[in-house]
Formats: structure tokens, C-alpha cells, sequence
């Protein structure tokens, strides 16, 4: 009687511990790498030909091709298949780790923007590790794709050479933090340039950054939490909505390049914590003159 009594009691446990989200868990590192991937991550919104306008091409995840023809730069999204020839089926995990961490190539080279260098080098050891799995799965496509020429100088790396630790999911304002910032480049999207860089210290999220591409000039939307010209008057659920459908508090369908067919799959407590840390930042009033501008005909 005592032993069922026990073993009743480490059941209970066991469970409560995975209701809560506790320690014990069974994601394994691909089954974590489809989620991100499929989900915040969202690197087949630039890498899959055709996902920057809403219809990713089937059979061609991740084979690259698509071209930003900017001042700064001429360059092409990678073909991050496992492909032997033209993609990443010869580098090793840790050269892609490295790829990830650092913005370093295997042959010493540095990847330069649109790759979010800065904010990718903050992804936590596991999630990188994840996201390699996930990569190693992908069905290899022979598609090449020519390097990109900067006329902006870069650096030496994006991120040092140090480990980084996972993000407790219980303070959810910092791990919405993480998925807004590292994993999800939200924030970098969202704030923009002056001067060639991001402006971080004065206009955090405060949108107005253009993003030019085949579906048009669109012009990123201020997601601080100022009422008259951010999020401030918008309920959580407009917000979760607007991520994860492309659909604005007024009903108004939002346009591309944003990846809501990769964000529709965000798990629930995910979408609170990102909801939770918006309304963290600090307010900025700022109105956009222009949301979309589409290219002429």
C-alpha cells in the first residue's frame, strides 16, 4: 500500500512539474529547432524564395536567392540547405555555430546585414545548437547563390567568443525580451537608422523603418506603448492577433515583408511574454506619415 501511495506521489509530482513548465522536460533539440524555426525564428521568411511576400515556394525551403539592391550592399539570402555544392551541407555544427555566434564563415568571412548579427550572437547556447538541428533536416536543394558585395565596412565579428546562457521563462517581460530581440529581431525591424546605425538609445521600437523590396516600401509601425501613435490603446489580443495574422486593431491587412505564416505558430505563453515585454518599453510618440507605398507598375 505504502509503494502505490509513493509512486503516486512521484507521479503527481512529475506531472506538476511539466504543467508548469518546470525543469522536466522532453523537447528535444530538433523538436525546440522546428519550433523556432517554424515559429519566431522565422529564417525561411528571408532564406525560402518567395516567403518576404507571404507565398514561400514549396519543395525550396531555405534554398536562398532572394536580392537587396541597397546603397549599402548588393547581397543574396544563402542557400542554408544541407547541399553539399552550394549550401551548408559540408560545414561542420561548429562552424555553423560559429556562423550564427560570430557572423563568421568557415572560410574567415563575415555575413553582413540584412543578417542580424548584433542580436543573433545574444541566442542562447541551446536555442543555436536547436536551430542546427533543424538546419540538418532541411531537404538539400542544388540552388547557387553569389556571395554579396558591401560598400559599408564590417566588423571583425558580430558577437564574442563566450558562452550564452538560457533565458529563465518565468520573468516573462525578459524572456518576451529574448524572443523580441534575439530570436526574433523584432526590435531591429522596429527602430530606425540614423546615420547608418539603429537608433537604440532615442528611438527604441519606435518604428518608421523602410523596408524596400518587391511587395513595395512598407515603413515599420511604432510598437512602443504610446497611446496615440504605438500600441498603448491596443488590448493584448489585438496585439497577438496583429503578429500572428497580419491583421491591424481597425481590421486593415498589414503588408509584407513580416513572416505571419511563420508567426501564427507561436505557442500562446510565447505570444504573452512578447505582449508583456511591448508594454515594457519606454513610450515614443511617433506617427507615420506613410505606411506602404507600392512600386509602380
Amino acid at each position: 500500500m505504502k509503494k502505490r501511495k509513493l509512486a503516486a506521489a512521484v507521479a503527481g509530482i512529475f506531472f506538476c512539474l511539466l504543467a508548469s513548465g518546470g525543469a522536466v522536460s522532453a523537447e528535444t533539440l530538433l523538436e525546440r529547432g522546428k519550433y523556432l524555426m517554424n515559429g519566431i525564428v522565422a529564417c525561411g521568411n528571408c532564406h525560402t524564395p518567395g516567403s518576404l511576400l507571404g507565398r514561400p515556394e514549396r519543395g525550396r525551403e531555405m534554398a536562398g536567392g532572394h536580392k537587396w539592391d541597397e546603397p549599402p550592399f548588393t547581397t543574396y539570402a544563402s542557400n542554408i540547405t544541407p547541399d553539399k555544392g552550394t549550401g551548408i551541407g559540408n560545414w561542420t555544427d561548429e562552424q555553423l555555430f560559429t556562423s550564427l555566434r560570430e557572423g563568421k564563415r568557415p572560410d574567415g568571412s563575415i555575413i553582413g546585414p540584412p543578417m542580424s548579427g548584433e542580436l543573433y550572437a545574444r541566442i542562447s547556447d541551446r536555442d543555436v545548437r536547436a536551430m542546427i538541428a533543424y538546419l540538418r533536416q532541411v531537404k538539400p536543394l542544388k540552388n547557387f547563390v553569389p556571395r554579396g558585395t558591401y560598400r559599408i565596412p564590417l566588423p571583425p565579428a558580430w558577437g564574442p567568443k563566450k558562452s550564452v546562457p538560457e533565458v529563465s521563462r518565468k520573468d516573462k517581460v525578459k524572456y518576451g525580451e529574448y524572443l523580441a530581440g534575439p530570436l526574433g529581431h523584432c526590435v531591429e525591424c522596429h527602430t530606425p537608422m540614423v546615420k547608418g546605425r539603429r537608433d537604440y538609445k532615442n528611438q527604441f521600437g519606435a518604428g518608421g523603418f523602410l523596408l524596400d523590396g518587391p511587395w513595395g516600401k512598407a515603413y515599420s509601425a511604432n510598437i512602443t506603448p504610446d497611446p496615440e501613435t504605438g500600441l498603448g490603446k491596443w488590448s493584448d489580443r489585438q496585439i497577438k492577433v496583429a503578429i500572428t495574422t497580419g491583421y491591424r486593431a481597425n481590421g486593415d491587412k498589414m503588408n509584407p515583408p513580416m513572416g505571419y505564416h511563420f508567426y501564427e505558430n507561436i505557442s500562446r505563453e510565447d505570444l504573452d511574454a512578447i505582449v508583456a515585454y511591448l508594454r515594457s518599453l519606454k513610450p515614443i510618440k511617433k506617427p507615420r506619415k506613410v505606411r506602404f507605398t507600392p512600386h509602380k507598375k
